[in-house]
């Protein structure tokens, strides 16, 4: 039996010295189903909720964990993919995790590890950026307003449906969030593509009529 731990920190891009995270409210740690029952997932899944998040545990496996960190400021949950191995005594895993514009408090707490980036004209670009774009589709037939209360109207089969359409068509600049415990996905609509917009807009159509 081996006794292993795990703690999360920031790496400051500068320095290289160790930040407290203290911009994640939680950490969710999934671990092997053989930690615990596997119908109520007791000990399965672990969460803890104050800096530095450290777990300690023991067993005899290695397996690949999975991790999900929740920001503050409803900065989202992202998850981080971690290999568990004894190959040595001590070893550290970086992990790079992007946040897409964060809010005032959340973006304080990123500048502790080191600089962040577009910080001056952020916010600004981004409204100027979404305005072209409402006007660029409400050109094309396109009402984002009455897109977003149709798809807020769909089935739960035909919502399934549009969450594989967004997995599938998204791009580096969508926006979306997964709520693992809510078990809510959200989208920004005007991060999509002007064709995953236009895909959305005739499925709606489709299941709801015009």
């Amino acid at each position: 039996m081996r006794s292993w731990n795990i703690r999360l920190v920031l790496v400051h891009e500068t320095t290289g010295e160790d930040v407290q995270a203290n911009l994640f409210e939680k950490a969710t740690y999934k671990l092997h189903p053989t930690f615990g029952d596997r119908e109520t997932q007791e000990r399965f899944m672990i969460v803890i909720k104050r800096p530095p998040f450290k777990i300690q545990e023991e067993g005899w496996g290695e397996f690949d964990m999975r991790i999900i960190v929740s920001a503050i400021d409803k900065g989202g949950d992202h998850e981080l993919l971690h290999d568990l191995n004894f190959q040595k005594e001590r070893y550290e895993a970086e992990h790079k995790i992007t946040f897409k514009n964060p809010k005032a408090n959340l973006l304080e707490r990123l500048k502790e590890s080191g600089s962040v980036g577009g910080e001056e004209n952020g916010v600004k670009s981004k409204r100027g950026d979404e305005s072209a774009k409402k006007k660029r589709r409400s050109e094309k037939g396109v009402d984002m307003e009455r897109l977003a209360d149709s798809l807020q109207r769909l089935g739960e089969e035909d919502l399934l449906q549009v969450v594989q359409m967004v997995h599938d068509n998204k791009t580096a600049d969508t926006y979306t969030k997964n709520d693992v415990e809510q078990g809510e996905f959200h989208v920004d609509l005007y991060t999509l593509p002007d064709s995953l917009v236009r895909m959305l807009w005739d499925f709606c159509v489709e299941k709801l009529g015009s």
